[in-house]
């Protein structure tokens, strides 16, 4: 810290002066000198360093050849401390002989801020006015002091003080040194509300922004005391009152006071509420030709004898003015005129439409747009240039461009005054922003164990608006990559197209021994192209072409007979699938399909964001048709449907959806327990759109389990105490089929809560959800016998050399079981037997469309490093075979 002498005379309220400070001098008594009528003969300027003398003197008025008086000394005296460039000035008049002393004031070197932690540098140092070179004066000093404990007062530190130092230095110069003490932040610790009799405290406190220190707001920066935010809860105070009939209503006072330990804030505020009042008489005074009055009342929302609502009228006057700007008539003045009836407490009001001039759109301008092109931003506008204005047209224009994700969010069309009153101006004044993302993901799954995941997408490519994105997905047991391109305007017109080409391989996997080894492996290559238009503004058609050549294969070493007795599965090309080893359902399912796929798609959309939406709907309805040509034939019907609300006009957004499927097949395929849809053109449903649940985790499946044995002796099966063969319920150690479903629902709901200042400003954007879905609808498949083991036999105990194994009466032991197999051990005596029917029981289970439930809480957070997501979620309900997930996140990076 610098030594300094403290600036006592700085010192005003929050700024603590040092212990026992040393004087500074001060400026000379500005005593008239003795009445003279002496005339001045001449003024000579004394102690100026950096300052001219004629400069000095040009600040008074006096000048030589003038009487010298009283008077005229005072106004030279209060002309040089207006200068403020003197810390010390006289005058003396030596028999005609004027002397001016003067002290200068010194320069700043520098300013010094100590003790700040909670505001940085570089958010005071603009915020005061002395700077270095500047003439130090003390109005300035007192006036940062001010300015700086003004800044910590807005962030709720009202025990900061700020105490001045003056360093001096050769050659007239100082350094100033603020001294800060921050102290807490002042939180609002009790809210207290004096006269309501209607509503308890706790339902108004909760229409406040300020809110009461509770150690549950932790992140909430809304605890915290400041004067324009209790201003601003009396007006909320009012309209809550003024909403619920209560035209009366006001605030008589509210006060806010220091606890003892100066440390938190007591508010009070004390209340009228008044009287509830009804609506009277509601009528429309219209003065634009266009419009009936009358006509207007009767379809107005407010009725004679609801509850008066303020709301409800501001919302009629934005109807009415939204209507007016439908027929043209951009500058629309709806006022409404309001006449209360005390007696029988009622609220007559009149809504008058004053005269305005029909407006057309005289010109049509976009700015600000570096590399998306003019025609990306104009092609979204539903008004054009020398069209009626149309304020509905202005609002859906501004949803569209919004929608697009390229530029900055709540973007909206200004609209400017033209060059006659008749004409108007609209100006999409837009600002870039990245519109590439590069997405990473990460996962731990039960099954797949790390789930990595990446794509590149860029949205507004060579800022045409045209959209080109790669993926790629890998895990243990899947992997995938996919590359898409979409054309928004076909050849600049109103059509759209797209292209995607992908290939797509999943692994499954049995356990034996605790060893993984794949079994049934699906590879799919293909591609699609999409073209769709406009039916209306909200309404599009799509049709599609989708050509699929899938690959469904197993594991031949594992699960094909061996069909020359050499002990290797699979050697011969004339080897089959195993049924009993691999299980019938995955049999069935080998081989090369083709699948040639014709869809249709109907989708609304009224969504005010397609980036990050806060209200609005979107529905689709598809069908697709596979049979023209190709080995496949279905009928595949699809729907979803998600609504976003902006919750109780206070930031949280709600969003609700619902979304399901049937798949039905048009060509029948023959065999005990074989359904007619392939595996490969079923629904699956899990992770991610199923939170709570693993990757394909809900649904139909086949379990295959290995018996427990007996660790003496692995021939013997364990039994329980009714004398059934218990098998291993871990299910780690048990292969796990997902075989889909032909039918499947799945519904939503997210609440996105808002957090304080301080939190958002981070990024940080929690919700929680509730997730319930279904799918099933297979044909039962035909499964392994699970009545396979041998008679119960008595099998003496005997080591690895073959020497008994006595008990400690000298006794062999004898072991009671079931035998696992008749041949455990190969032809050569040695090696054992492969995997076997009689080493498993397999369950079919899963398939039921009663409801599985999910409920969780998630994050949203845009990162240094990119937006991150993180869900924690609790299964409510399940059925037996489906896969849990406790917790999933991903994380990606915009450029």
């Amino acid at each position: 810290m610098l030594a300094g002498v403290p600036v006592a005379a700085f010192a005003q309220d929050g700024a603590a002066p040092a212990a026992q400070p040393t004087p500074a001098p001060k400026p000379a008594a500005a005593t008239a000198p003795t009445p003279s009528v002496d005339t001045i003969r001449s003024i000579n300027v004394v102690g100026a360093e950096r300052l001219e003398p004629t400069t000095i003197l040009s600040y008074i008025r006096l000048r030589v050849g003038q009487e010298y008086t009283s008077a005229g000394a005072d106004e030279a005296l209060k002309d040089l401390g207006a200068t403020e460039l003197f810390s010390n000035f006289s005058i003396r008049n030596e028999n005609g002989n004027v002397v001016i002393n003067v002290t200068e004031n010194p320069v700043i070197n520098r300013i010094v801020l100590e003790g700040n932690e909670r505001i940085k540098n570089d958010k005071i140092l603009p915020e005061i006015r002395l700077s270095p070179r500047q003439i130090f004066t003390r109005s300035k000093v007192r006036a940062d002091v001010a300015r700086i404990i003004e800044l910590y007062k807005r962030q709720g530190r009202f025990a900061a003080t700020v105490e001045p130092q003056q360093v001096s230095l050769p050659q007239n110069r100082v350094d100033i040194v603020f001294e800060i003490t921050e102290g807490p932040k002042s939180k609002v610790r009790q809210i207290n509300i004096i006269g309501n009799e209607v509503f308890s405290d706790g339902e108004l406190r909760s229409e406040m922004v300020t809110k009461q220190s509770r150690i549950f707001r932790f992140f909430s920066s809304n605890t915290s005391y400041d004067p324009d935010r209790l201003a601003f809860d009396q007006q909320k105070l009012r309209q809550f009152y003024l909403t619920e009939g209560y035209a009366d209503f006001r605030v008589v006072s509210a006060v806010a006071e220091l606890t003892p330990d100066q440390q938190d804030f007591i508010i009070t505020y004390v209340v009228e509420e008044g009287e509830r009042y009804n609506f009277g008489d509601v009528e429309v005074d219209s003065q634009l030709r266009d419009f009936d009055g009358d006509a207007l009342a009767s379809g107005l929302s407010i009725q004679t004898g609801d509850f008066y609502d303020a709301k409800t009228v501001e919302d009629t006057v934005e109807s009415l003015t939204e209507l007016a700007g439908r027929f043209g008539y951009a500058f629309a003045d709806v006022q409404p005129r309001f006449n209360r009836n005390p007696e029988d407490l009622t609220m007559d009001i009149t809504f008058i439409l004053r005269q305005a001039p029909r407006v057309y759109v005289e010109r049509v301008d976009v700015n600000g747009n570096t590399l998306s092109q003019d025609k990306v931003v104009r092609r979204e506008f539903r008004i054009s240039e020398g069209d009626a204005f149309n304020s509905l047209g202005v609002q859906r224009t501004t949803a569209r461009i919004n929608s697009l994700g390229y530029f900055q969010e709540n973007f909206e069309v200004s609209q400017v005054e033209g060059s006659a009153p008749d004409r108007i101006v609209l100006e999409a004044n837009v600002e870039e922003q990245p519109t590439g993302e590069l997405q990473f993901s990460a996962g731990f799954s039960s099954i797949e164990r790390f789930i990595l995941s990446g794509s590149i997408r860029q949205r507004n490519f060579r800022g045409r608006g045209q959209t080109v994105g790669l993926s790629l997905n890998f895990s243990q047991f899947s992997r995938s990559a996919q590359v898409s391109f979409t054309e928004p305007y076909l050849f600049d017109r109103n059509i759209s197209a797209g292209a995607d080409i992908y290939r797509r391989d999943f692994n499954s996997f049995n356990t034996f021994d605790g060893d993984r080894n794949n079994t049934f492996e699906q590879s799919t290559t293909g591609g699609a192209i999409r073209a769709g238009v406009p039916l209306t503004e909200f309404m599009s058609l799509i049709g599609s072409y989708t050509l699929n050549y899938d690959e469904v294969a197993l594991d031949e070493s594992l699960f094909f007979t061996d069909s020359n007795n050499d002990n290797i599965r699979g050697n011969s090309p004339e080897d089959i699938c195993d049924s009993e080893v691999a299980g019938r359902f995955l049999c069935d399912q080998l081989g090369n399909r083709l699948s040639s796929i014709l869809g249709l798609s109907l989708n609304y959309n009224t969504l005010n964001s397609g980036f990050r939406p806060t209200a609005g709907r979107q529905v689709s309805l598809s069908t697709e048709f596979a049979g023209l040509g190709g080995d496949v034939r279905y009928l595949r019907f699809r729907g979803k449907g998600t609504q976003f609300w902006n919750a109780f006009n206070s930031g949280f957004i709600f969003s609700a959806s619902l979304e399901g499927g049937a798949v039905i097949p048009l060509r029948e395929r023959t065999g005990e327990g074989i359904d007619d849809v392939f595996l490969t053109d079923r629904f699956f449903l899990g992770e991610p759109q199923f939170r709570g649940f693993d990757i394909r985790g809900v649904g139909p499946r086949v379990l295959r389990q290995a018996p427990l044995t007996d660790p003496q002796n692995a021939r013997l099966a364990l039994l329980d105490d009714d004398g059934n063969v218990l098998f291993n319920q871990d299910r780690d150690l048990q292969r796990d089929d997902a075989l889909g479903g032909r039918y499947y629902y799945l519904g939503r709901a997210e609440l996105e809560i808002p957090l304080g200042t301080g939190a958002r400003e981070l990024g940080f954007r929690p919700s929680i959800w509730l997730d319930v879905g279904a799918l099933w609808g297979l044909e039962t498949p035909a499964l392994v016998e699970t009545a396979f083991f041998e008679e119960l036999v008595e099998t003496p105990r005997v080591d690895g050399n073959g020497d008994a194994v006595l008990d400690a009466n000298g006794n062999q032991i004898i072991d009671v079981g079931f035998f696992t197999t008749e041949n455990p051990i190969a032809a050569d005596g040695v090696t054992p037997n492969a995997i076997s029917s009689s080493n498993f029981s397999e369950i079919f289970v899963g398939d039921s469309p009663s409801p599985r439930i999910t409920a969780g809480i998630g994050v949203n957070w845009n990162s240094p490093f990119g937006p991150f997501r993180i869900d924690f979620s609790q299964t409510i309900r399940k059925v037996e075979g489906d896969d849990e997930k406790t917790l999933t996140f991903n994380v990606g990076t915009q450029f």
